[in-house]
């Protein structure tokens, strides 16, 4: 039988994604390694100086496959050092959230991802390029649901009781956005509560806002929330059910660019990002590796 190629894998852990302490998690990590003819090293982030601290492990350790193990903000930091430094991404899902690891397909349990790290193969996926300096991986939106994540990341609760406080928040102070989207194809005027870039399918809660969606399609869609009733919020926010297609719009896009009348809320893979008045974005297909099942 050929020799086992041995890897070396860095997990990037964010201590406390998801509510939830993550030490017994390190622990099974180190014991499931001990059984196999590969590696691990793990890395504590702390939200302070892990731009720094990373590549420097990363430069000290040379992994051949870097993990994030977090929500989707995790996966996304990690995955802009898996893009620098050239190497495979892996996911072990471990957020409150976890719509990208969903979307691929990745297991929610940590013994299930941890063999997929060793026995899943390494496909490109693709990614959105914002304003020429940040990635989405995932779903990017102005409007209504990025209103929603400043919210919540401002509240002290989390879980379902947060999450609920902050839909009451957005619902009492929803506005209208106008907008011009420029696809290259065609430029359009819309008055809408939310617009979204998606790479992929449906929120981390389980909320299909992109049904057609394909991660690694060499396109993204633009997604226009034109009409939305009280009761279509609560089935999206609180229910997760998908939006009705009559209320929505969908431009298929390899680049867009997006100007609205006044600042609006904006979000990056679940990460607030300050209020815009303007966006460009493209796809780069195939641009990033991601370790996933067979």
């Amino acid at each position: 039988m050929p020799e086992v190629k041995k890897l070396k894998f860095l997990f990037a852990i964010n201590p406390i994604s998801g509510g939830q302490d993550k030490s017994a998690w390190e622990t099974e990590i180190r014991t499931f390694f001990e059984q196999q003819p590969h590696s691990a090293d793990l890395f504590l982030l702390d939200g302070k100086n892990d731009d720094i601290e990373l590549p420097k492990r990363i430069e000290t350790y040379q992994p051949d496959r870097l993990v994030a193990v977090g929500g989707d903000g995790t996966i996304k930091f990690v995955a802009e050092h898996a893009l620098n430094a050239k190497i495979p991404l892996g996911i072990i899902p471990a957020g409150s959230a976890n719509g990208m690891a969903r979307e691929l397909d990745i297991p929610p349990t940590l013994e299930g991802s941890l063999e997929v790290l060793i026995n899943g193969v390494e496909k490109p996926i693709d990614l959105i390029c914002i304003n020429g300096t940040e990635h989405c991986l995932h779903l990017s939106d102005i409007g209504m649901n990025a209103q929603l994540v400043k919210y919540f990341d401002e509240g002290k609760m989390r879980g379902k009781l947060g999450y609920a406080r902050g839909v009451l928040r957005v619902l009492m102070r929803r506005r209208l956005l106008k907008l011009q989207i420029n696809t290259g194809d065609s430029v359009v005027q819309r008055t809408a509560f939310m617009v979204v870039l998606a790479n992929a399918r449906m929120y981390g809660t389980g909320a299909i806002i992109n049904p057609d969606g394909d991660v690694a399609d060499g396109k993204f869609e633009v997604v226009v929330i034109r009409k939305l009733s009280l009761v279509a919020i609560l089935r999206m926010f609180i229910h997760f059910r998908p939006f009705d297609p009559k209320h929505i719009e969908i431009f298929s896009a390899s680049s867009v660019h997006i100007v609205t009348k006044r600042r609006a809320y904006f979000q990056i893979d679940g990460e607030y990002r300050g209020k815009i008045r303007e966006l460009t974005a493209e796809i780069w297909p195939g641009h990033l590796q991601v370790v996933l099942p067979a």
